[in-house]
């Protein structure tokens, strides 16, 4: 399945990211550490490796985020943090439950990247909006070296404070069962995501930012999470921790209840991989595990997921997560009070049928018989595959919150061939690879679009009034989203319909969501 390994690639292959040109910074006293960062030659300040939570080890291992402890003297922000360990996704021809880095892995992970103007840092009151990004990788791989917050800057006319963040992946971020939640904390890494939008909050104005000017923006598993924070604490999360939430390619897998019997299977693997089976109390015995030999465990475990799929992920929670996404985006219980969409327009997207029960094991016959059902029309079986995967999974979720933001939605979509999961990353971020498309004037219109919601909340009001996209129109307005193509080199940006089709196929995924754990 390619579209996954588009994902993975895009994500794992990128170089960690230099400033050979750099000098150093202002410091930024953050009350438990002072920071020096560097200023590139473009006068843009790099803040790399800010610690904005204890080190998850030892007994703080399957914990929330703790506040760092306080640290003497000017720490240099000056290169890129260690990535949290990695995983991959599943290559098994069935379901067994019916990269390369530039940078160095450790447990020791949670830290954060903050870019801005190079006169912005050490402002008293910040002034300019803030743009938080959280990246993909499946919850099991992505790192913040992966991407240059310089792009978004110049893209945005200097006019954003740019923050990625990183966050525990696989099993050390999203190790879930009964005996996480009594001994632990379920959702860590969504927790982590959680803390470190509260470090925003109190932090971002000592770098230029404005903290009540908050946009969070994520691809792929970046854009589950920001999901996963749209829906948290039933949207009253607080205080607010921002205003506007964007999403490329949303990634909604099955999210079960945290004792479901999958989750608890897959803490019974894990035990069993650690030497754990015979231990007194499972989660001590995990907490004393080498970080190696559990980092083990998470690659063969993943690897172990049926083809595709991915296993370490966001559970029901009872308390963060208190329900389904959708049963949330539903009710309208959501965080944030505009949105901006985007998606890919894959190849639309063996045998439908029993995809459908290998993807999502609570389906029965008569539900993945109708899936075979309502697919057969749309081409040959592995474009029927494709197509219930990339719709179930990433296109239907972003109908379903345009639906819960009505009056206040934007939607996209990027069709540039072949228009597969996560080719519009190098468009926004160039310093992670080339965009396919050279043509500028398309580039500015479809990067902009992000920068511009990021800024005023509203993709028309533009950075640059000379940019190619025409008046866009909320989506609830006709079922209208913007189209970014080309034809024959000639870049076509103008708004379509959705198709009604795939709204019915999307109807059919939101009313099997008890089945799907979506």
């Amino acid at each position: 399945m390619f579209l996954r390994h588009q994902l993975i690639h895009l994500i794992l292959a990128a170089t960690a990211i230099s400033f050979p040109e750099a000098h150093l910074g202002p410091v930024v006293d953050l009350g438990y550490a002072q920071y020096q960062g560097t200023v590139s030659a473009a006068n843009i300040s790099h803040f790399l490796g800010i610690q904005y939570a204890a080190a998850p080890l030892g007994d703080l291992r399957f914990c929330a985020p703790q506040p760092p402890a306080n640290v003497p003297g000017v720490q240099q922000a000056t290169t890129q943090p260690k990535q949290c360990f990695q995983a991959w996704w599943g290559t098994s021809p069935t379901n067994p439950l019916e990269t390369r880095a530039a940078v160095a892995s450790s447990e020791d992970c949670l830290f954060l990247n903050v870019y801005s103007s190079g006169d912005a840092p050490g402002t008293t009151v910040g002034n300019l909006p803030v743009l938080v990004y959280i990246h993909g990788g499946g919850y099991v791989a992505g790192k913040a070296s992966a991407y240059n917050g310089e792009d978004i800057i110049k893209q945005s006319n200097r006019g954003l404070v740019v923050v990625i963040i990183q966050y525990r992946l696989g099993v050390f971020g999203f190790l879930s069962g009964a005996e996480v939640k009594n001994k632990g904390a379920l959702n860590a890494g969504l927790l982590d995501q959680d803390f470190a939008l509260r470090w925003v909050n109190k932090h971002i104005a000592k770098f230029g930012g404005d903290p009540s000017k908050v946009t969070i923006w994520g691809e792929s598993a970046g854009a589950g999470s920001v999901l996963q924070h749209v829906v948290a604490n039933d949207g009253k999360t607080e205080p607010q921790l921002f205003r506007g939430a964007m999403t490329s390619s949303i990634f909604l897998p099955s999210q079960y209840e945290y004792n479901h019997r999958i989750p608890e299977l897959l803490f019974r693997e894990v035990v069993a991989q650690t030497s754990c089976t015979t231990a007194t109390d499972s989660m001590v015995c995990l907490r004393a595990t080498d970080a190696n030999t559990l980092q083990a465990a998470n690659k063969k475990i993943s690897k172990g997921g049926f083809w595709g799929t991915f296993l370490f992920l966001p559970v029901v929670d009872g308390s963060f997560i208190r329900q389904r996404a959708t049963l949330s985006l539903l009710q309208g219980k959501v965080n944030g009070v505009r949105t901006y969409f985007v998606n890919q327009s894959t190849e639309a997207t063996a045998n439908a049928t029993q995809y459908a029960l290998d993807l999502f094991p609570g389906f029965g016959a008569v539900h993945a018989s109708e899936v075979g059902s309502i697919y057969a029309s749309l081409g040959t079986e592995l474009f029927q595959e494709n197509a219930i995967q990339g719709e179930s999974i990433f296109i239907c979720p972003t109908y379903l919150l345009l639906r819960a933001f009505t009056g206040a939605a934007f939607k996209a979509e990027f069709a540039i061939q072949p228009a597969l999961h996560a080719d519009d990353l190098p468009y926004y971020w160039p310093s992670l690879a080339t965009p396919s498309y050279q043509n500028r004037d398309f580039i500015n219109a479809f990067t902009q679009t992000f920068t511009s919601f990021a800024i005023s909340q509203d993709p028309n009001m533009k950075i640059n009034p000379a940019t190619i996209t025409p008046r866009w129109e909320k989506w609830d307005l006709g079922h209208t989203e913007m189209l970014f193509n080309e034809t024959a080199g000639v870049p076509v940006v103008k708004p379509v319909m959705t198709s009604n089709a795939l709204l019915e196929r999307c109807r059919f995924w939101d009313s099997v969501g008890h089945k799907t754990a979506q």
